[in-house]
């Protein structure tokens, strides 16, 4: 329960919500007992009437249909705000969650997987809706329901008062702690292999062609197929264990009401209760157990809510990646950067760039060639302190990145990835990202800038056009050029630029790399890239070989 607690703080800004769920379930309940109780009496008390001779039929008929709507109203109202103030409470969890993850995980980090990490803020964050809705809400209006009927008989069948009592705590308590106790260790196990089943699923997705390709998908299935055995096989047992929780609850409300109507009987012989009575107070023991009922259902799944909060409990307190320092200095303004003696390495026993020294002038434009895994990505992800080197020191005006606060540091310096996304957004959305404020003319000038402008007016709502999930209606080079564009919004003094024109043809490549010079003046540019390059382009060109710079001549 303590990983639960973790989250308690993001549920109270809901407690009117839940309150009021509480409030309506306990009012649905009791009608629902009363309207059992009430219905037996009533039949009970016309049938020992003479042909219902100076019995009064309308009141307890009305008392009956009465009941019914305020039943199925607090039923109904109870959903409504039950859902609503989870749906709301999920909502606030997943970004707090969101907001946790982001400064903790790394693409340099060897244990995370993105498909864990969706996980995490889609399933495991949903699988909290069971703490409210199927637990604690039904556990507490358990207690006072059945808090309410005990003090009833006591008043009206003392004798029998003990025996619901036992009964009563056995089925709405015992037998719930003891199946939430026993399905923990299940429901953890549930939620560590689902989480593995979804990172299967989206590695596959993402890697389907290199599975054609190399004739690996009946592998894959296979390997998918055992985890989703085994996940089958665990909800199997979680559900035997339920089901035996269920028994034993019915157990317990058929000896209580046994019991009950054996204390009954015997105080009806004795003259001190009637039959009708006899048979509502019955009744509505029995009745009493739907809450019970209620309660076993969510903490048959409590164990899962626990292993999911657990989990996210894991993430939040993962350390940060990188941190920002304690007492951030001031960048000072400059558009300059070095890097001095860096060593760095995914794995430090094996770096991949080894005494790399560098210095970058304000406005000046530097060219970094080499092959595939070589190291140029890495290379920059150190200049926006993505990452930290082993050794050395990168410096942006002048001041060393892990002295300055994050913030303050990629306003300076824009990045353009190689795999940076499309968002689900409009071509005016996308692009705003690099400049929230820009105008209508600033778009205009940059889209010309990446020859991206005739496209963007030939679309139906011009910059106002969804470009759906991933950019999925731009083909790869058209979607490259639009983040290229974004980046080049961006205010900032200094322009990271890795493989800047991956996916565009030939020709639209070379007049990009072209225009550099005249599309970034005034800015630092550090561009790293496969490509060839345009004589004239760059003020200076270097070649990563092994693990050093060399500049070309």
């Amino acid at each position: 329960m303590n990983a639960l607690l973790v989250f308690r703080p993001l549920f109270a800004p809901h407690a009117r919500g839940f309150v009021l769920a509480l409030a309506l379930s306990i009012v649905g309940l009791s009608a629902g007992i009363l309207l059992l109780s009430v219905s037996g009496w009533f039949l009970t008390a016309a049938s020992l009437t003479t042909l219902g001779a100076a019995f009064n039929l309308f009141g307890p008929s009305a008392a009956v249909r009465g009941l019914s709507f305020l039943r199925i109203g607090a039923r109904y109202g109870e959903k409504l705000a039950g859902h609503d103030a989870t749906l709301r409470s999920l909502g606030t969890i997943r970004a707090w969650t969101f907001r946790r993850m982001l400064p903790r995980v790394s693409p340099a980090d060897p244990a995370v997987r993105r498909g864990d990490l969706v996980s995490r803020l889609t399933a495991d964050v949903d699988a909290l809706d069971t703490v409210f809705l199927l637990a604690v809400g039904p556990l507490l209006a358990n207690l006072a329901v059945g808090a309410g009927l005990f003090a009833a008989l006591y008043h009206l069948l003392p004798q029998a008062a003990p025996i619901y009592a036992a009964g009563w705590l056995g089925a709405g308590v015992l037998v719930p702690l003891a199946l939430s106790f026993a399905g923990r260790r299940g429901g953890a196990a549930i939620r560590e292999v689902s989480a593995e089943l979804r990172a299967a699923a989206l590695d596959g997705v993402d890697g389907h062609a290199d599975l054609v390709a190399f004739g690996r998908v009946g592998e894959a299935a296979r390997d998918f197929a055992a985890r989703a055995g085994r996940l089958s096989a665990l909800r199997r047992k979680q559900g035997w264990r339920a089901a035996v929780g269920s028994a034993a609850v019915q157990l317990c409300a058929g000896a209580t009401a046994l019991g009950v109507l054996l204390a009954g009987l015997a105080a009806l012989e004795a003259g001190t209760i009637g039959g009708p009575l006899l048979a509502g107070l019955v009744l509505a023991v029995l009745g009493s157990f739907e809450a019970s009922a209620l309660t076993l259902r969510g903490t048959a799944r409590l164990g899962e809510a626990q292993g999911a909060a657990r989990r996210l409990r894991e993430l939040a307190a993962r350390s940060p990646a990188i941190a920002d320092p304690a007492v951030p200095c001031c960048l000072p303004e400059g558009g300059s950067l070095a890097l001095e003696w860096v060593t760095f390495g995914f794995d430090p026993a094996r770096p991949i760039l080894r005494d790399v020294c560098l210095t970058v002038g304000t406005g000046e434009h530097v060219a970094i060639r080499g092959p595939s895994g070589s190291g140029k990505s890495a290379l920059l992800n150190l200049l926006l302190r993505l990452s930290d080197p082993q050794g050395g020191r990168v410096l942006v005006a002048g001041i060393n990145v892990r002295r300055c606060g994050l913030a303050a540091l990629r306003s300076r310096v824009a990045f353009l990835e190689q795999n940076t996304p499309i968002f689900l957004d409009t071509v005016r959305g996308n692009l705003l990202l690099g400049c929230p404020e820009a105008s209508d003319e600033d778009l205009w000038t940059t889209l010309e800038r990446v020859r991206l402008a005739p496209l963007v007016r030939s679309m139906p709502l011009g910059l106002d056009t969804p470009l759906g999930e991933a950019g999925r209606t731009l083909s790869a080079g058209e979607a490259r050029r639009l983040c290229l564009a974004r980046v080049l919004l961006s205010p900032a003094e200094i322009l990271v630029l890795d493989e800047p024109t991956s996916g565009l043809d030939r020709q639209t490549e070379a007049a990009f790399l072209g225009e550099v010079a005249e599309t970034c003046a005034g800015r630092t540019v550090i561009l790293a890239t496969h490509a060839e390059l345009p004589a004239g382009g760059f003020d200076r060109r270097f070649r990563l070989v092994n693990g050093g710079l060399v500049q070309d001549p």
